[in-house]
């Protein structure tokens, strides 16, 4: 529709009231609503028992006690006193490729939310400009006589705006701000996974180290019996099986020793990937479990926090966020579409008249549009958008169960895992001191030699087993602040700090469209 130039301020007045009526409107579809915190007093099916049973002078033994209610530092793993781990980490959240992407798809994110609001609630507003030389008989326009041949110059600013009449835009933006919490909390949870996994990946290291030097060890003590039965072999007091038998258990400590050697390197490799640099370049610190500190006091969230404190939890409701509002945008797409147009400018045959008083021209249009047929179209992506959401519910549920899990598998496992500790530690030490025994009577030739053989076995398999049970307890520890979020909420700064990104200007423009 046009109006006047005489009536344009009032008219425009009359169409900026409108507008904004219309965008205080209620937005059609589903508010949101977050989900309802889940009713539950504990963790796990019985009680647990708050102080840990302890292994006095065995690395991974120190007391250890729940904290109920206490909060999660935000870099936990300083809690083990080693400047070598921290020092590990912290290059890591500088180089980590993964982390970096995250960071990266969360700017991405917050940009399309600023899209979205841009394109959604503003105006589109153009300029356009042309200039034609044309050829047309003046007969046309009913005139006897005048040039057939002319110039034709046009400016003018163009204005179009589509109405939120019934909120499918504020749905749509409402969309875009769940996806960028998505992200966001997508790279919370990287930055969880790779500081845990260091902390795994260096307890780790240490534990293969540890039990290669064990086995270092029991390998030197049964070559020397091996070549102490090769000399009673000479003089006639043991028999040949016993001295391929030693020499036996000799070649399969070596292919355990070959076996934590190869699985050291894997685990060394592994964190340089973490750290974010080649294997090669790595220079990665040799761990010791002796140097780590196991933290004595574990936190325990209240379980109606778990589910604000897990990103991968909070992403999930995100995602329950989105999906809801694309349900609003699907039902807005069946209602009428209003839309607004306006331009203003100048036209003339002379580029001198451009610009003067009688060359100003303007328009202003009012549109409506109301789907009718289209196949079923509109109504089916209206159901999948429901049924997005309905999916969307139990993939919350499904996460809000697996934290639940996985926070009362760690309680056990430090429960189970001290106690492991103990008898471990215990058995490798009564292992040791039967070993010893019975290899000084065997040199006194009171004890058989297939005894020394079996507490040899013995000790082998309690020592190793000791150092598993060690490296368990502080991953076990590790497993449970994961387990409880992280404290990433807690943290200041964030997730991922680069030191320099190349070409981090290159794709920039100055203007803004």
């Amino acid at each position: 529709m046009f109006f006047s130039k005489t009536h344009l301020p009032s008219r425009l007045h009359f169409f900026l009231l409108i507008s904004a009526g219309l965008l205080s409107a209620c937005a059609v579809g589903p508010d949101f609503k977050q989900p309802d915190l889940p009713k539950a007093s504990s963790y796990t099916e019985s009680s647990l028992t708050q102080k840990l049973t302890t292994a006095p002078g065995v690395p991974g033994g120190t007391a250890q006690e729940f904290v109920a209610g206490a909060d999660i530092e935000a870099q936990w793993w300083e809690l083990y006193k080693s400047p070598e781990l921290d020092v590990l980490i912290k290059k890591a959240l500088q180089q980590n490729p993964s982390l970096g992407a995250a960071d990266a798809a969360l700017r991405s994110a917050q940009e399309n939310v600023n899209a979205q609001i841009g394109g959604q609630y503003f105006p589109a507003i153009g300029l356009n400009g042309s200039a034609a030389r044309q050829l047309q008989p003046a007969g046309i326009f009913g005139l006897p006589y005048g040039s057939d041949i002319y110039n034709v110059y046009n400016t003018s600013v163009n204005v179009s705006y589509k109405l939120d009449v019934f909120g499918g835009a504020r749905r749509a933006v409402e969309s875009a701000r769940a996806q960028a919490e998505i992200t966001q909390f997508q790279l919370e949870g990287a930055y969880l996974s790779l500081t845990a996994n260091i902390v795994t990946g260096a307890v780790r290291e240490a534990a293969l180290r540890a039990q290669m030097q064990a086995t270092e060890e029991i390998l030197k003590a049964q070559t020397n019996l091996a070549e102490l039965t090769e000399r009673q072999l000479d003089i006639g007091t043991v028999s040949k099986v016993d001295v391929t038998s030693q020499r036996t258990l000799v070649s399969s400590s070596q292919v355990d020793l070959v076996n934590y050697e190869r699985n050291l390197a894997f685990a060394r490799n592994q964190l340089a990937v973490l750290v974010g640099e080649l294997p090669s370049n790595a220079n990665i610190t040799k761990f010791d479990l002796s140097t780590l500190r196991l933290p004595e006091k574990l936190p325990l969230s209240v379980p109606s926090s778990l589910v604000r404190q897990r990103p991968d939890v909070r992403a999930a409701e995100a995602q329950l966020k989105s999906t809801n509002a694309l349900v609003g945008v699907a039902t807005a797409n069946l209602l009428p579409q209003l839309n607004i147009t306006g331009a203003i400018g100048s036209a003339a045959l002379t580029s001198s008249a451009l610009f003067g008083p009688n060359a100003s021209l303007w328009a202003i249009a009012g549109g409506i549009f109301q789907p009718f047929f289209q196949g079923g179209q509109l109504l089916a992506q209206r159901r999948g958008a429901i049924a997005n959401y309905e999916q969307a519910v139990y993939q919350y549920q499904a996460t809000v169960l697996k934290a639940f899990q996985e926070v009362a598998d760690a309680l056990r496992a430090l429960e189970t895992g001290s106690q492991a500790l103990k008898s471990a530690s215990d058995a490798e030490r009564y292992a040791y001191e039967t070993l010893d025994l019975v290899q000084q009577q065997y040199k006194l030739g009171t004890a058989s030699y297939l005894a020394v053989l079996y507490y040899q076995n013995q000790y082998q398999l309690a020592k190793v087993k000791s150092v598993s049970a060690q490296a368990t307890r502080f991953a076990d520890t590790a497993a449970l602040f994961a387990a409880l979020g992280g404290g990433w909420w807690n943290r200041t700064g964030p997730a991922f700090q680069p030191k320099d990104i190349a070409n981090k200007d290159h794709n920039e423009t100055s203007g803004k469209n």
